[in-house]
């Protein structure tokens, strides 16, 4: 593999919410195989400036995969075409020299295109905050035995917390889900002791959240799970939908 690329970039230019947007080519030279996809986008970024254009705009912050904010679909694949990995940890050595890539924003109506490659996802803050809080001691930390938690469930939760939120999973969904982020964040605090006072309000509320926020139903096709850089699985889809159900089930009706 060659150590620098001549890469041909078809990049989603929009410059409102408001605006039609249009795909924009441009050519990058010498691009370092060891360069993030990232920086790749700050080298255009830096040609456009001294060429007197208006830079790309797209979410970034950490860089190291943890924050959820860089996610771009590349060749039509979210967050590129590695495994469990974020835009920003994707390496410019996964393409080959003279390579057309083509780079978009996350596909989806919760998700409005902000500029160019940045959208807006604070439909996820909504729903997260429709779950609320977790009434706890808030006092000095407990002892580490205080409350025993099986291992098993603890590392279920453990990995359903994972999730960064960067909304891979809808992008990638056909119907543009957001089953498998709320799968997660309802996960995470249903299968340990201190979530369970909230649990039947929580689930409720976040369900009914993010279908206000208009995501679409779970299409099962298992897009999200392969899209998702933290590996989150379909089992935070079922446990949801056994927790929604058993939320509403148990509901007491509505008076007269």
């Amino acid at each position: 593999m060659s150590e620098t690329l001549n890469l041909t970039l078809k990049v989603w230019r929009q410059s409102s919410p408001s605006a039609a947007g249009e795909f924009k080519t441009y050519k990058v030279r010498e691009i370092s195989t060891h360069m993030s996809f990232l920086e790749m986008l700050d080298v255009l970024n830096e040609d456009l400036t001294q060429q007197g254009e208006e830079p790309i705009a797209f979410d970034h912050d950490c860089r190291e995969g943890i924050c959820g904010m860089c996610g771009l679909m590349i060749n039509g694949q979210a967050h590129g075409p590695d495994k469990t990995t974020t835009t920003c940890q994707l390496h410019m050595r996964r393409f080959n020299n003279h390579d057309t890539i083509v780079i978009e924003p996350w596909r989806a109506e919760a998700f409005p295109v902000l500029k160019d490659l940045a959208v807006d996802r604070s439909a996820f803050d909504r729903v997260i905050a429709a779950g609320g809080y977790v009434s706890v001691n808030v006092g000095n930390a407990p002892d580490g035995n205080a409350m025993p938690v099986p291992k098993e469930r603890a590392d279920k939760a453990f990995d359903s917390a994972t999730c960064i939120g960067c909304g891979a999973c809808v992008a990638a969904c056909k119907n543009a889900s957001a089953m498998l982020f709320v799968g997660a964040k309802v996960s995470q605090f249903a299968l340990l002791p201190q979530g369970v006072p909230e649990r039947q309000r929580r689930v409720e509320a976040m369900v009914a959240k993010m279908d206000e926020e208009g995501f679409g139903g779970c299409t099962n096709t298992y897009e999200c799970e392969a899209a998702c850089p933290a590996g989150i699985t379909v089992e935070n889809i079922a446990r949801l939908n056994r927790e929604f159900l058993g939320a509403v089930l148990s509901s007491e009706p509505a008076s007269a």
